[in-house]
């Protein structure tokens, strides 16, 4: 018996939630309110977008790029451009000119669609980014004001077009995304996503031991869009049919819990600070949500501290279910429940929240090893430590236009993790190779010292970096945000840790700081913390 060979394409999965659920909503936070559109209005949307872009002259393969927050109109670009045979590349809103200029030029893209409040961002790269021919504006009342070059609104562009585009048949291992990491060492590096990876990046998310992700939930998606394309979400919910709510620029948390409650959100997705945020409105505002329809949250981005999966199950019965993936891995690559296998469910809650704490499970399809500098593979014991590969069908195998061989082994991403698999094949992600501290030859996690740091009562926020030392090589230093009101001191953060550390792992100097530094997708930004010290000349206090 043979089987049909239909080339898996995200058109297929992209028009189907018009077909299967048509009345269902896409909800948009706005200024005045929220903008509300069907399912089925969406595809019409897209297939509009996609008439307009082939009428100015894309093509398959030419690279479309958003610059856009979270919404409906940037759900219709998911959809209209891959669908077309174009390349989606979702540009970063936060990165500095001199990236975004650089990466613009490198994917070559010939248009930009970006919101109103955003454009000016890139006003400062008229004349720098010669491969741009269009740059399309998305306003809410079809007035906008831009220096950019015969800008156009986004509703002028689409209007008049046919509501229906025959898609293309693609080969399956055609680029549909590009996806820039945040390029904290060097140039950003692209990642060309292709029809294939993405399809069974999107069949796998909805999976019940990943996410369980289904056609009656109300997601809302608060991990920006332009970060490894929304973590695939926008794909997974839009294949479903599912309801979806996007709070567009309105990210603070009371805004968030807002939507949350006045939409009957179920699920939704974010990085460890939008979840530190969104506990501390509850705390200082109790009973101020109804929050009884909201049954998970996923975190991503960096792990979450054991005390914040904790929080959100005993005080609001919110499962936090933590991923691990990078913009080289599509991005999810493991997925750590609550309870993730039959046997679990015997465990005292104290077993099952430190499971959880993990970075758990590789998601069926993917492989994962842990091995020493020679490569070679390392015992899952929960001990041995080595450097973190992954593969799969949807793992990068190259960076799109700049080969760096040392990051790909033997058909292995190398992902520049350090970690560790125990016998239960749960992945325990010790640090960034980069961030690890080297004291007197021993190593020292800033990522367990963080988090422990963060469940104190009084810290909001909490980073640990490396700093050099004329004995020791490099020591550990605590950068600590409170919450308002706290006074918490630098003995208490060391006393703390001293609960759970060895003496020579403990901070030797703990610094308040009214904030601090994070980087573009939401993640501390231990390299700018690191010059900051430097650059104010700070030293390691005296201990001897």
């Amino acid at each position: 018996m043979t089987m049909q060979t239909t080339p898996l394409l995200m058109s297929k999965l992209m028009d189907r939630g018009a077909w299967v659920q048509p009345t269902e909503e896409i909800v948009t936070k706005t200024a005045m309110g929220s903008h509300r559109q069907t399912h089925a209005e969406t595809r019409r949307r897209a297939h509009r977008l996609a008439n307009a872009l082939a009428a100015f002259g894309i093509k398959q393969g030419d690279r479309v790029a958003s610059f856009m927050w979270n919404g409906s109109r940037h759900l219709e670009m998911y959809h209209a451009v891959p669908s077309m045979g174009a390349v989606l590349h979702t540009l970063n809103i936060r990165l500095s000119a001199r990236d975004l200029e650089y990466i613009v030029n490198h994917a070559s893209d010939r248009v930009i669609v970006a919101d109103e409040d955003v454009a000016k961002i890139l006003e400062p790269l008229i004349g720098k980014i010669p491969t741009v021919e269009l740059f399309i504006v998305c306003c809410e009342d079809g007035s906008f004001s831009t220096k950019l070059p015969g800008a156009i609104d986004y509703e002028e562009f689409i209007k008049d077009q046919p509501d229906t585009f025959e898609w293309p048949q693609l080969d399956e291992n055609a680029p549909m995304g590009l996806c820039y990491t945040s390029g904290t060492t060097g140039n950003p590096k692209g990642v060309m996503y292709t029809h294939r990876s993405t399809y069974l990046h999107t069949i796998s998310t909805s999976i019940t031991d990943v996410m369980g992700l289904s056609a009656l939930d109300c997601l809302c998606g608060i991990v920006p869009m332009f970060h490894a394309m929304g973590w695939g979400l926008p794909f997974s919910a839009t294949m479903l049919g599912a309801k979806q709510v996007y709070p567009h620029r309105f990210m603070d948390a009371a805004s968030v819990l807002d939507l949350f409650a006045g939409e009957r959100v179920t699920l939704s997705a974010g990085v460890p600070t939008i979840w530190q945020g969104v506990r501390h409105a509850i705390e200082a505002e109790p009973g101020r949500w109804d929050l009884s329809s909201l049954t998970r949250v996923t975190c991503g981005g960096s792990a979450p501290p054991v005390s914040l999966i904790r929080w959100f199950y005993e005080e609001l019965g919110v499962e936090m279910i933590q991923g691990w993936g990078m913009t080289e891995t599509n991005p999810l690559g493991t997925i750590s429940r609550r309870v993730s296998k039959r046997g679990e469910e015997r465990l005292t809650d104290q077993e099952k929240f430190a499971n959880n704490a993990k970075a758990g499970l590789v998601i069926p399809g993917l492989e994962i090893e842990i091995v020493d500098d020679g490569f070679n593979p390392l015992p899952h014991d929960g001990e041995s430590v080595g450097e973190l590969l992954i593969r799969g069908p949807w793992i990068a195998a190259e960076y799109y236009h700049d080969p760096q061989p040392e990051k790909f082994h033997d058909g292995w991403l190398v992902t520049g993790d350090v970690a560790k698999i125990d016998a239960d094949q749960y992945l325990i992600i010790a640090d960034r190779s980069k961030d690890l501290i080297k004291s007197g030859g021993e190593w020292i996690s800033s990522v367990d010292l963080e988090n422990h740091i963060v469940a104190l009562p009084g810290v909001a926020q909490a980073a640990v970096v490396a700093q050099p030392h004329p004995k020791w090589d490099e020591r550990p230093v605590a950068i600590v945000v409170k919450v308002p009101d706290s006074d918490l001191s630098k003995e208490n953060v060391i006393d703390h840790c001293a609960r759970v550390f060895a003496k020579w792992q403990l901070p030797d100097d703990v610094l308040f700081e009214s904030s601090i530094p994070m980087t573009s997708t939401g993640k501390i930004d231990k390299k700018v913390i690191r010059v900051g010290l430097t650059e104010r000349g700070y030293k390691l206090p005296d201990l001897t």
